[in-house]
């Protein structure tokens, strides 16, 4: 396999983008995000709708706070009503989560408050550079909402690795901390997210984790982080993770039914952006690994063996 970092690889400031779920019930998937993650309905018909973050006074599903924003508006999801697709099957490929990254404890204090007074929390961990809540959507959607530590307070190996851990989190710290005020100040009502929200990383539950690192470290140009025999972690810019893959469903077959319908990797300009479609095209030429990359007005999507789309574009 070629290392990503000998042959340019993605450079820092490469991010997660936004990312698309199909969904059978969109007014109850939109009322979940809004209401237990936090994010603001920036868009909304009969079809779609898309959530994000935004500032300003009003409603937590008012688009007219993102009219009135002192910051533009970010997008980080978008759904789509599917309702003929079928469910995901159990042999799927698919998400395993999406993951929302918030700015300071004190949001996911509020974040935890959320999920307690309106769902389910389904698990809690301390991964020693972050700490992070877990639930499901109403669709079965794995969620993730966690905030990262100083990078300077990360725990790395003899050879520059991150390390990550899986410990149970200090849940009544966590709540503890909601409302405080930050440095960031990014308080703000607790029934929404704060500015500095993103999308830090997605989680995926792959068919093969070979199969993976073609496309996402070899193709892509993400550098292999911590690994285990059956999940891989991969980032860019030394980040702990960008990506995710595992394979503890073993899952067997390419994704078709609702779900993840495809997320960005956004990447800092035309240089990283044709770097990217270069390593790709040696790759789908190799023939090792079944691969489709088309161009769009914006960028470049590559289909990988899973069924996964993946939209690559500049900021």
């Amino acid at each position: 396999m070629t290392d990503p970092s000998s042959a340019g690889g993605l450079p820092a400031g490469t991010r997660i983008g936004r990312a698309a779920l199909r969904v059978a019930d969109l007014d109850e998937t939109t009322v979940f995000y809004r209401d237990v993650v936090g994010l603001v309905v920036l868009d909304r018909d009969d079809e779609t709708a898309v959530l994000g973050v935004a500032a300003g006074p009003g409603d937590a599903d008012s688009a007219a706070r993102a009219a009135d924003a002192d910051s533009d508006p970010v997008p980080l999801l978008v759904l789509t009503r599917d309702p003929d697709r079928p469910e995901r099957g159990p042999t799927e490929a698919g998400l395993f989560h999406t993951a929302f990254r918030v700015p300071s404890r004190a949001a996911l204090g509020e974040a935890l408050g959320r999920v307690r007074d309106r769902w389910r929390l389904g698990g809690a961990s301390d991964h020693l550079v972050s700490e992070a809540l877990y639930l499901d959507d109403p669709e079965g959607n794995g969620v993730e909402i966690y905030r990262d530590r100083p990078r300077e307070d990360w725990p790395v190996a003899d050879d520059g690795t991150v390390q990550m851990a899986t410990e149970p989190l200090d849940t009544e710290g966590v709540a503890a901390a909601a409302g405080e005020p930050t440095d960031a100040g990014d308080s703000g009502p607790a029934d929404r997210v704060p500015l500095g929200t993103d999308l830090g990383h997605v989680h995926l539950e792959a068919t093969s984790l070979s199969a993976f690192e073609a496309v996402y470290v070899d193709g892509l140009g993400f550098e292999v982080g911590m690994t285990g025999p059956d999940v891989r972690f991969v980032a860019a810019g030394g980040y702990h993770h960008h990506l995710a893959a595992n394979t503890w469903r073993g899952r067997t077959t390419p994704a078709a039914g609702r779900g993840l319908a495809w997320f960005e990797v956004i990447v800092p300009d035309a240089t990283a952006l044709n770097a990217v479609r270069t390593r790709l095209d040696a790759v789908a030429s190799g023939g090792d690994v079944d691969l489709a990359v088309d161009e769009r007005e914006d960028g470049i999507a590559v289909t990988d063996a899973d069924g996964i789309e993946v939209r690559v574009r500049t900021e």
